[in-house]
């Protein structure tokens, strides 16, 4: 078998990203702001249950094709992170629907600020000062963004589609540091394993979708989403379609982020996921013109991109000497994505003692 040239396999990995996670974000928002007969989606459970289920089976194949990393593994801890991510996700998916995809991907570049709140506060982190600069322009970019809106038909951002992209940012902060204590009680449990002992990806992918899963299917349940989502599917077969097709996308685009973290430099990982960012914003805001801009709001989103830009600066001018080992500093986490990801991208995170927060999708 004749392997492939590095540079084609960098171009495949960066276009498998690109694209798994735009396709994913333009689907998404297709379902949350398109109409279907004059109804719209507003289940966000029922969406949450397809997408953490494909996920935790592509997850399960992945463990059966390419083996498992023989460790115990804290399910415990693994499934309370990942019930803290189907909430975040959970939050930034229903705040689609009271606010403009740009008003959420931009509110979700915030993530830095409370995972840096909850380092410095609770766990005694210090950051440099190029990380308070970088946060310092998202925040400022976001402010202006939603401060100086134009009236759209629909009504402007409402001041709950922004709670919730604020109680997303909380559970993203609150996910990291339970992902933090899976490493930790990881490497209690598996004492002659090595330094740093992790699951494999497919691992962590399977048993933190699983919990999501099922967490978002007895919440579906009870609040009668579930009767009310299927009813709803079944008039309009398009939405469950999408819902499924976007769910794919995000598991294939987890495993391209997977093996480009593996096999080329992390400011490679960033800097596709931050274009794709910037580019799935943009091409929102022209292809809706329900998402058009003012001015001012232009110029917030000029800062947010030069403050998520400037971590693609650090990384090249300032490249670590040593990278850490692929084995040793993978897991699962969205778009987060989704996504980004926020939650997805909401993806597979680099992870390590010393990592900094990643910006959110």
């Amino acid at each position: 078998m004749v392997a492939l040239p590095r540079s084609v396999q960098l171009a495949i990995a960066c276009a498998g990203i690109f694209f798994s996670f735009s396709y994913f974000a333009v689907l998404q928002e297709d379902v949350y702001k398109k109409p279907y007969g004059g109804e719209y989606f507003k289940y966000t459970f029922v969406a949450l249950v397809a997408e953490r289920g494909v996920n935790a089976l592509i997850g399960y194949a992945g463990m059966l094709a390419l083996g498992r990393s023989g460790l115990t593994i804290p399910h415990r801890d693994i499934f309370a992170s990942g019930i803290s991510q189907m909430f975040a996700m959970a939050g930034s998916n229903e705040a689609l629907r009271y606010v403009s995809y740009p008003t959420q991907v931009l509110g979700k570049s915030c993530k830095m600020v409370p995972v840096m709140a909850g380092g410095v506060v609770l766990g005694g982190k210090s950051y440099s000062a190029f990380e308070y600069l970088q946060v310092a322009l998202i925040t400022a970019g976001v402010c202006v963004f939603n401060l100086f809106g134009k009236k759209k038909k629909g009504g402007a951002d409402s001041a709950l589609g922004l709670g919730l992209i604020g109680f997303s940012l909380v559970m993203d902060a609150v996910t990291g540091g339970l992902q933090d204590k899976v490493k930790k009680r990881t490497a209690e449990l598996n004492p002659d394993a090595g330094e740093k002992p992790v699951p494999t990806m497919h691992e962590s992918m399977f048993w933190t979708n699983a919990s999501g899963f099922l967490v978002a299917a007895a919440l579906a349940a009870a609040t009668g989403q579930a009767t009310e989502g299927y009813a709803f599917c079944a008039r309009h077969p398009d939405v469950l379609r999408a819902v499924v097709v976007y769910s794919l996308a995000s598991a294939v685009g987890q495993n391209f982020i997977y093996f480009t973290i593996t096999q080329f430099n992390p400011l490679v990982l960033t800097t596709v996921t931050t274009t794709r960012k910037i580019f799935t914003t943009l091409y929102s805001v022209f292809r809706n013109p329900a998402n058009r801009l003012s001015e001012l709001q232009w110029a917030g989103c000029a800062i947010v991109f030069v403050g998520m830009l400037l971590d693609i600066a650090k990384g090249a001018c300032c490249p670590k000497k040593k990278p850490p080992p692929p084995s040793s500093s993978i897991v699962a986490s969205a778009e987060d994505d989704d996504d980004d990801d926020d939650d997805l991208e909401d993806g597979i995170e680099l992870q390590d003692t010393t990592k900094r927060p990643l910006l959110g999708r």
